[in-house]
C-alpha cells in the first residue's frame, strides 16, 4: 500500500492542473472559433463556449499514463482507451446534433478494450449475497455499463455545474468504496478522475465559463464505467450514481422512446419573471429529476443544483455502506 503513495499523489496533482491550466486557453481558442451556445437559464442573452472536452481528456490521459508508468496496468490501457473512445463519440455529437440512437449504439465500441485487454471478472459481486459467476452473461453487461454510465452523466449535464459537481461526489464515492474492500489499486487509478472533475468544476459551476459538452460527459462517465466493471465494483458504482440514473430513467419512461435532448420541444422548466426555474406544466415535456426537484416550487439555478448534490452526497454514502456490506462476505 505504501508504495502507491506516490504514484497516486503525482497523478492526482497532475490531472488537477492539466485541466486547471488547459481549460483557460480552450475557453479562449472556443471563443476565437465561435463555438458557444446560449446559456437557457440566465436572464439576459449569455453565450457559453463548449465543449470542454478536450481538457478533460488531457487531465484522463495525462494522470492515467503517469499511474500505467508506475504501475504497468493493462487494466489503465483500457481506462483510457475506453475514455478516449468515448470522448470522440461525444465530440461527433458536439460538432452536429445526432440522432438519439448514435450515442447509446457508438459507446458500446468504447467497452471493446476492456474486452480485449481481458480487464475484467465475470464475478459479480453483491452486498451480503456474495459472488455470481456469469461468464456468457458478463460481457453482455460490460458492452452495456459503458453506454449507460456515459449517457448518465450526460443526461444530467443541464445546469451550471452539475454534470462536474456530480462527478466529483460519485467518482470519489466510488474511489472510497474501493479502499474499503482493500482494491489498493484500482482505487489509486480512480482518484484521478474526481481531480479532473475538480478542477473543471473551477470554470464549469454558476455562472459557467465553459460546458463540457457530449465530449466531457461522455469521457467522464465512460472513465467512471471503465473503472467499475475493471474494479469489480458494478452495483456499488450504481448506487453512488442513482439520482442521476433515476434523472435517466425518468426521461427515458416518460419520453418512451431515446431521443436527443437538443431534439425535444417540450422542455421541462420554465422561468418565473425573476428568472427562477419551475416545473413546466405541459403535457408533452419529459419528467426529469430536475423538474420532481422543482414540483414543490421555484428555485433559483444554484438551488436546483444544490439539491441535485445533496441527492449525490447522500447515494455516495450508501455506496460507501454498500462497500463496508460486500467486505464482510469476501
Amino acid at each position: 500500500m505504501t508504495e502507491l503513495i506516490i504514484p497516486a499523489i503525482i497523478s492526482c496533482v497532475v490531472a488537477f492542473f492539466t485541466v486547471f491550466f488547459t481549460t483557460p486557453y480552450l475557453i479562449k481558442f472556443l471563443h476565437k472559433r465561435n463555438l458557444a451556445v446560449q446559456d437557457v437559464n440566465k436572464k439576459d442573452h449569455v453565450m457559453i463556449v463548449r465543449p470542454g472536452g478536450p481538457s478533460i481528456l488531457a487531465g484522463i490521459i495525462v494522470s492515467e499514463f503517469i499511474l500505467y508508468g508506475f504501475l504497468q496496468m493493462n487494466e489503465i490501457l483500457a481506462i483510457i482507451i475506453t475514455s478516449f473512445i468515448a470522448f470522440l463519440i461525444g465530440y461527433v455529437d458536439d460538432r452536429k446534433v445526432m440522432g438519439g440512437w448514435f450515442k447509446p449504439l457508438a459507446l458500446i465500441f468504447a467497452a471493446a478494450p476492456i474486452i480485449f485487454f481481458g480487464a475484467y471478472d465475470s464475478n459479480l459481486s453483491f452486498p451480503l449475497f456474495g459472488t455470481v459467476q456469469i461468464p456468457a452473461l458478463y460481457l453482455g453487461l460490460i458492452i452495456f455499463m459503458i453506454p449507460i454510465t456515459g449517457n448518465t452523466i450526460n443526461s444530467i449535464d443541464v445546469l451550471n455545474g452539475v454534470a462536474s459537481g456530480f462527478m466529483i461526489i460519485a467518482s470519489f464515492s466510488l474511489s472510497i468504496a474501493l479502499f474499503v474492500l482493500q482494491n489498493y489499486e484500482m482505487a489509486i487509478v480512480s482518484l484521478p478522475l474526481g481531480f479532473v472533475a475538480l478542477a473543471f468544476y473551477k470554470y464549469h459551476k454558476i455562472p459557467s465559463k465553459i460546458f463540457p459538452g457530449d465530449s466531457g460527459a461522455l469521457a467522464l462517465g465512460g472513465m467512471y464505467g471503465a473503472i467499475a466493471i475493471i474494479g469489480h465494483v458494478e452495483i456499488i458504482a450504481a448506487i453512488a450514481l442513482l439520482p442521476a440514473v433515476i434523472n435517466s430513467f425518468l426521461f427515458l419512461s416518460s419520453m418512451k422512446r431515446i431521443v436527443e435532448h437538443r431534439q425535444i420541444k417540450g422542455k421541462p422548466v420554465e422561468h418565473t419573471e425573476d428568472f427562477k426555474l419551475k416545473a413546466t406544466k405541459d403535457k408533452t415535456a419529459p419528467i426529469t429529476l430536475v423538474r420532481l426537484i422543482l414540483a414543490a416550487g421555484p428555485l433559483s439555478e444554484k438551488q436546483v443544483g444544490y439539491a441535485i448534490f445533496k441527492l449525490a452526497i447522500f447515494s455516495g454514502i450508501l455506496a460507501i455502506i454498500t462497500a463496508f456490506m460486500t467486505r464482510l462476505v469476501i
